[in-house]
């Protein structure tokens, strides 16, 4: 049996060195104190559990505490322990520079991130709290890598649902954000020997960047008021797309496109990919159903909770044709890379109906600022056209010719963080270059909103 001193104390990671044993724990002790590695008011272990920690009899770990307590680096009182003494940690000579601190922009509007002050923090712990009661033991083990079955259940539903997916839980697999999940699926395109994917003229090199990785050359697609032109694919291995919401122009896919893309993928045999990232938000009508309804033989949907709850939770799914989905579990691994409690939280979550609570809510909330920007935009810069603006977390701020950079400065100079739209271009597309600002009304805080909104329009109309 275990001695149960053995389990009472804290850890302390000491090196004794130089002659002695007594004398080495205490200078190794005294310089802990000194550089600060030990803070003020810290509680040592017990002499009985350090000397067992160290393999050194007890007494001499109790003579070096005598030894400091006299010389003022640590207290020793009946019933409190011993401590670090309360003193001024004076720093190692000649430190390290740090480096020079640049100042943040008192506001950002770069799209990719919803308003985290809303997170739903009171309903999520509810539902942490039910779903771990609930849970089986099982649920703390490697577990299955398509992921956990709650999760996949409540997906298949609330997918089919609200976004029109055709969706059964042996086709969903669980992966940590969507780039982990399109990491997969170009680990799979490869093994299947594709050499190219289709991308859209616009959108993240993020993205771009992962497939090349993968050893995919990305070609990109013309991009218009009617969305993607699908027209021009060949014999590329897949195609992405964000047909409910093109990022970051703003469009839809049109039907007849739509239509397009998927007579392309059953000739082909390519695999077309749809990113929905943030189709829940739609303003003016009823969300755009997902275009994997159409075939979901060829069409592999792929959402998150990156922009309907935080992107820090790392949870998105792949609802995957049959015909990949063997393929897709051997490129994530063997086990379940994604968190078993996250995973079984956002179950509940969802089957729990708080989940499309939070994203009516969230939907109220972001249209009131889209409506807001647009309104102000009106009154106080009538020679910026906002377009992309029926769904979302972004628009983009058409701009008269010649006044895109100077735009830029004035943001900067009233403390905004955006990008030009530029930035989003393919390096290998051939696009008309168009002055215009991508602005992401989503991420500022509700207290924050007017001033970022008041700054924006006084940047363009300086």
């Amino acid at each position: 049996m275990a001695e149960s001193w053995a389990t009472f104390g804290v850890d302390l990671h000491l090196e004794p060195t130089g002659a002695g044993v007594r004398r080495g724990l205490t200078d190794a002790l005294r310089e802990a104190v000194r550089t600060g590695r030990l803070a003020p008011g810290t509680r040592l272990p017990s002499s009985r559990t350090l000397a067992a920690d160290l393999g050194i009899a007890r007494n001499t770990v109790a003579d070096a505490y005598a030894d400091l307590v006299a010389e003022g680096w640590l207290t020793a009182r009946q019933g409190s322990g011993t401590r670090v003494s309360e003193r001024t940690v004076v720093p190692p000579a000649n430190p390290a520079p740090r480096p020079r601190a640049h100042s943040r922009p008192a506001y950002n509007l770069i799209p990719g991130t919803p308003d985290l002050t809303t997170f739903p923090r009171a309903e999520w712990l509810k539902a942490a709290r039910r779903a771990l009661t609930s849970a089986p033991y099982q649920a703390l083990d490697y577990g299955d890598p398509r992921g956990r079955p709650e999760l996949r259940a409540a997906l298949a539903g609330y997918l089919s649902r609200a976004r029109g997916v055709r969706a059964d839980p042996e086709r969903i697999l669980v992966c940590a954000g969507f780039s982990h999940g399109l990491r997969i699926l170009a680990a799979v395109l490869r093994g299947r020997g594709g050499h190219t994917a289709a991308v859209e003229s616009y959108g993240l090199d993020v993205h771009w960047k992962l497939l090349a990785d993968a050893g995919l050359r990305t070609v990109p697609l013309p991009v218009d008021e009617l969305g993607t032109d699908p027209r021009e694919l060949g014999d590329e291995a897949a195609v992405l797309l964000t047909p409910a919401h093109q990022f970051p122009i703003g469009g839809t896919l049109h039907r007849n496109r739509r239509a397009i893309v998927v007579d392309w993928a059953r000739r082909t045999g390519g695999v077309v990919i749809e990113d929905d990232y943030d189709g829940e938000f739609r303003y003016d009508r009823q969300p755009v159903g997902a275009l994997q309804g159409l075939d979901p033989d060829h069409v592999v949907y792929a959402g998150t909770a990156s922009k309907s709850l935080a992107p820090g939770l790392r949870l998105a799914w792949l609802v995957l044709p049959p015909s990949v989905m063997e393929e897709a579990v051997r490129a994530k691994g063997g086990i379940d890379s994604c968190g078993a409690l996250d995973q079984l939280t956002l179950a509940e979550f969802i089957v729990s109906g708080a989940y499309d609570r939070h994203v009516r809510a969230a939907r109220l909330r972001y249209r009131r600022r889209r409506d807001a920007l647009v309104a102000e935009l009106a009154r106080r810069a009538p020679q910026v056209h906002a377009t992309g603006i029926a769904a979302g977390l972004h628009l983009v701020l058409r701009l008269p010719p010649g006044t895109e950079q100077a735009a830029l400065r004035a943001a900067a100079w009233h403390g905004l963080a955006l990008h030009e739209l530029h930035r989003y271009e393919h390096p290998d597309a051939a696009v008309e270059r168009r002055d215009a600002l991508v602005v992401g009304y989503g991420t500022p805080p509700d207290h924050a909103w007017s001033g970022a909104l008041d700054a924006l329009c006084a940047s363009l109309h300086s």
